[in-house]
């Protein structure tokens, strides 16, 4: 039986899933937290990596292994393979300004047309240019970027500081993979290549950027075995990969954040900025919409009405779809999709007939998928088409949200069961890397909600959105 690791390295922690290569059964796991914080010392993310691999049983009957991770953040390196200052997450939005800079220099729909996307604060690119405004000591040092996938397929390769790792600071090692390319905005999944004027733009200066390696080739071996070592992925693709999603799918995540990600055979250019115009793992495309209201919807509201998730759900259930005209948007953390940053949650169609602990409850599940649901039009509106919704996340087991969910989505909805999907999704590229075949590991479906779909909801919510 040979084996495959899939780690996924996210910004809460590091999961590492050791599964059979032909099967895909789950043999062992490990976990490991990671530091909190918007910026963190990339080398606590390599203890807590092999940490996870030490708690998942070891890498010594492993065949393959392959990392995804969080995109977008900064690892600046300098010529000695250092790290120069702590890596810059995906969530740190100090680099919001620097964003809207290069975005007024530039211009949205070239950066668009340039990369399929226009930047915002947790853009690589962003991050970049702040760190050139901001601490121009620290820029000039920049000899090579890395992202944090990047960097720890590079360590697991045995590459690293002068004087701490085997094969020493090589910073032309570095590799990446199409889908955590294309979130730094300098990278053009429909090319496939490096926008290195944009990049230079950003930094101020030319420096190694990772090579891009195609789904399957290999990015080397773990230092000292002969374990092949993949590519690796973004979180979202590594993600897609676990879930089987293929054309005609779109997963709708309800996390903190929710995600819409839809995989399609064309690139995807949207000079507004609202679909990220990404690429995916499989060598097809992941054009994808971040919310920031998501699950926190459904804590806000719960603990108006002093009940859990569970009981949320079922006092939603006893008031009718469309809750008799209450309405939720949900933007307690100003939203992102649509770019509303300083917007508030409001409450419409309040009357004696509305204003029910059911109704509130169910305008909760409702403005939240909503919420979601413009994100599917965006996707809509690049030209993708959707044959069914995979809805994953926390708040995606929840039954109530299960049914409202099929009557808020045209399309079919389909809820698998929670699992490790990024991990399970870095385990397939493992194991295609190693066979040179992508095997198929369907997950197992929790629900399949009868479509129901009612106009009602999405009629009224857009009345008042707009």
């Amino acid at each position: 039986m040979a084996l495959v690791a899939g780690v996924d390295s996210s910004t809460q922690n590091c999961k590492v899933v050791i599964r059979d290569a032909d099967t895909g059964n789950l043999v062992r796991s490990g976990k490991a937290a990671h530091p909190p914080g918007t910026e963190v010392d990339p080398a606590r993310w390599w203890e807590a990596l092999r940490a996870a691999v030490a708690r998942a049983g070891g890498l010594d009957e492993v065949a393959a292994i392959a990392i995804a991770g969080q995109q977008h953040g900064l690892i600046p390196l300098d010529g000695d393979g250092r790290v120069i200052r702590p890596a810059l997450l995906w969530n740190d939005t100090r680099s919001a300004a620097a964003a809207r800079d290069l975005v007024s220099e530039v211009g949205a729909e070239t950066y668009a047309r340039r990369t399929g996307s226009v930047p915002v604060a947790s853009f690589t690119a962003a991050k970049l240019r702040w760190l050139r405004d901001t601490e121009p000591h620290n820029a000039a040092q920049v000899a090579a970027v890395a992202l944090p996938h990047d960097w720890l397929t590079w360590r697991l390769r045995g590459y690293g500081p002068a004087g701490s790792s085997a094969l020493g600071p090589d910073l032309g090692a570095l590799v990446t993979d199409r889908s955590d390319a294309s979130g730094t905005a300098y990278w053009d999944p429909a090319t496939g290549q490096y926008d290195l004027e944009l990049f230079e733009r950003a930094l101020g200066h030319a420096a190694v950027v990772p090579r891009v390696l195609g789904p399957s080739e290999r990015a080397g071996t773990v230092s000292g075995t002969s374990a092949v070592v993949g590519a690796g992925a973004g979180d979202n693709a590594g993600a897609a990969l676990g879930l089987g999603a293929a054309r005609g799918d779109v997963v709708v995540s309800i996390g903190t954040s929710g995600t819409v990600f839809a995989v399609t055979d064309h690139p995807t250019r949207d000079e507004t900025g609202t679909v990220a115009g990404f690429a995916d793992a499989s060598g097809l495309y992941l054009p994808l919409v971040a919310t920031l209201n998501a699950a926190r919807v459904l804590d806000a509201v719960a603990g108006i009405l002093d009940v859990d998730h569970g009981e949320l759900g079922e006092l939603a259930l006893e008031a009718p779809p469309g809750a008799h005209g209450l309405v939720l948007q949900p933007y307690f953390e100003g939203e992102r999709t649509p770019n509303l940053p300083d917007a508030t949650a409001t409450l419409f169609g309040l009357t004696l007939g509305s204003a029910t602990r059911p109704g509130l409850a169910r305008a909760a599940i409702e403005g939240m998928l909503c919420g979601l649901a413009d994100g599917l039009e965006a996707v809509h509106r690049q030209g993708v088409e959707t044959g069914r919704i995979l809805l994953i996340g926390g708040a995606a087991q929840n039954a109530a949200v299960q049914q409202i969910a099929a009557q808020t989505f045209e399309p079919p909805v389909v809820v698998p069961r929670p699992g490790e999907y990024v991990a399970d999704g870095a385990a397939i590229q493992a194991a295609w890397t190693l066979t040179g075949t992508r095997p198929h590991w369907p997950p197992s479906i929790a629900a399949e909600p009868a479509p129901d779909y009612r106009p009602i909801i999405r009629k009224q919510y857009t009345r008042y959105a707009r």
